[in-house]
């Protein structure tokens, strides 16, 4: 069968609205990590957040009629599924068409409103939250298939931090099999209060800019975003698609040590970035650059370096750009794997920001500065907690 290739992209974030907007900020270094003005917590006076600059009120203004069950998670896919559909050039009837795949991914799903649903549950009333049926993780999955009217298979992945790159990689299978002539791939996850109360738990927040793979870096910041990217065999391809990379290679496996943490080996991280180059049919050399992980976290940092370090014979360059948005959770594969067609498509890469000092035990220091260089191959890396890890690996078309 054909390659598979990229030809349509949609992004919202704390860095922009666009994909064009996002691109502007990673070029000129411009976090989007600071106060939050729209997150209803204590803790957005605390800490900093890669907070969208759109209130959920003016998300709301894309959607015509009333739909009182709407979350946050739901709008910020919403704008950025739209951006992807009409970047690709897909039809209403191409959308309703069962050879349209969508497969998305979330976390925090509507757990953004669990607060409105305890509410409504102990109200005296008799009635039902509204809240209830779109509380689920693949909520917005069932939304966005509504909307769009999505005729083909439809499924969501919660697989923590890895979840949209598996969803990428799901529709990609989906491709080759011949289930699908083309695939609507991504994920999306809103600030809530379940979410940074639960990561503020486990002690990895930090109460400054996240600084990746710094000596003292002292965790990350929560963000949210919403990324899809349309995938289409080559076969279907025409001179009037805009073609921004190939999905070249893919890789998942679990690490299997701990529920938040990976091993001191690093053998999840090191077995599906192998994994990726084997589907792909590459050697470690061929790879020019790494969208990492890059939580900020002590271990993840750390044992991302490790992994690297085993698998390449010199590390290639890599940066992590959660330095500009904050960590997406259920989105953040899809980011990132939008970040790294455009470091292919426009042949440039963008900086980790805040970063000073290298880890002692690795020694690796990220790309430093915007530069324009020749790319062919840009591998992605996405790690979850419970140990699920996974890599892409986009060629240049």
């Amino acid at each position: 069968m054909g390659r598979i290739l990229v030809t349509g992209l949609g992004l919202i974030s704390a860095i922009g609205d666009s994909v064009a907007a996002n691109r502007q900020a990673l070029a000129a270094g411009n976090s989007g990590i600071g106060a939050a003005t729209y997150l209803e917590s204590k803790y957005a006076a605390l800490l900093p957040f890669g907070e969208i600059k759109k209130s959920t009120e003016t998300l709301l203004e894309a959607l015509p009629g009333s739909y009182p069950e709407v979350t946050r998670t739901d709008l910020i896919a919403l704008h950025a599924m739209k951006e992807a559909i009409a970047d690709a050039g897909l039809s209403a009837a191409q959308l309703r068409d069962r050879s349209t795949a969508f497969i998305s991914a979330s976390t925090v799903g509507g757990m953004c409103l669990t607060d409105k649903m305890y509410a409504d549950a102990n109200a005296t009333e008799a009635n039902n939250s509204p809240f209830l049926g779109s509380y689920s993780n693949s909520a917005s999955t069932l939304f966005l298939q509504s909307f769009f009217t999505i005729g083909g298979i439809v499924n969501t992945f919660n697989t923590a931090c890895s979840s949209s790159a598996n969803a990428i990689m799901y529709g990609a299978r989906l491709l080759q099999n011949g289930l699908a002539e083309r695939a609507i791939v991504g994920g999306t996850d809103s600030l809530a209060k379940f979410t940074i109360n639960g990561f503020n738990a486990l002690m990895i927040l930090s109460n400054e800019p996240c600084r990746p793979f710094d000596s003292a870096r002292k965790g990350l910041n929560l963000g949210e975003a919403g990324g899809f990217i349309v995938l289409e065999k080559e076969e279907h391809i025409t001179p009037s698609h805009t073609v921004y990379a190939e999905l070249k290679g893919f890789g998942n496996n679990n690490d299997a040590y701990h529920p938040s943490s990976t091993s001191e080996n690093a053998d999840g991280p090191f077995l599906c970035m192998q994994g990726a180059l084997q589907t792909a049919g590459l050697e470690p050399g061929a790879i020019d650059f790494i969208n990492a992980h890059g939580t900020a976290t002590e271990n993840n940092d750390e044992t991302e370096s490790v992994a690297m370090l085993r698998l390449f014979d010199q590390v290639p360059a890599f940066a992590s750009t959660k330095s500009y948005t904050g960590h997406t959770l259920g989105a953040a594969g899809a980011v990132e794997a939008i970040y790294s067609i455009l470091n292919l498509y426009h042949q440039e890469v963008y900086p980790s920001l805040n970063f000073e000092t290298p880890v002692e035990k690795t020694g690796l220091t990220p790309v430093l500065s915007y530069q324009q260089r020749p790319l062919r191959h840009v591998m992605s890396n996405s790690f979850g907690f419970g140990g699920n890890c996974s890599s892409l690996i986009f060629g240049r078309y």
